[in-house]
């Protein structure tokens, strides 16, 4: 999965949580319960971050890539495009009074 630029993206990108939540889970007819003792993590770490309350650490990357047969990257790249957009949304003024310099 390649993650587009977000520059200018209206809404929000899927959250890791979500994409696991619906698609991998159900796949693999796993609860929450069983991916936690899966990966080898408490049923909370896995509930909060299926219910977008904590984002995808690269540990939890490595067990999920491990455990589904893909990357590491494909989790983060997910987490990333999330991150970033928050990131925009919280300081784009600020941003936008910074003036691009030129190269002399």
């Amino acid at each position: 999965m390649a993650i587009a630029n977000t520059k200018g993206m209206k809404r929000r990108p899927t959250h890791p949580g979500e994409i696991l939540r619906e698609d991998f889970m159900p796949d693999y007819g796993l609860t929450t319960s069983s991916l936690a003792q899966a990966v080898g993590v408490s049923r909370q770490s896995i509930n909060e971050l299926v219910h977008e309350r904590r984002g995808l650490s690269p540990e939890m990357a490595l067990r999920l890539a491990r455990l589904f047969g893909n990357s590491p990257e494909f989790w983060l790249s997910a987490q990333r495009a999330v991150d970033l957009w928050e990131a925009a949304q919280t300081i784009e003024q600020e941003v936008a009074r910074i003036k691009p310099l030129n190269a002399a």
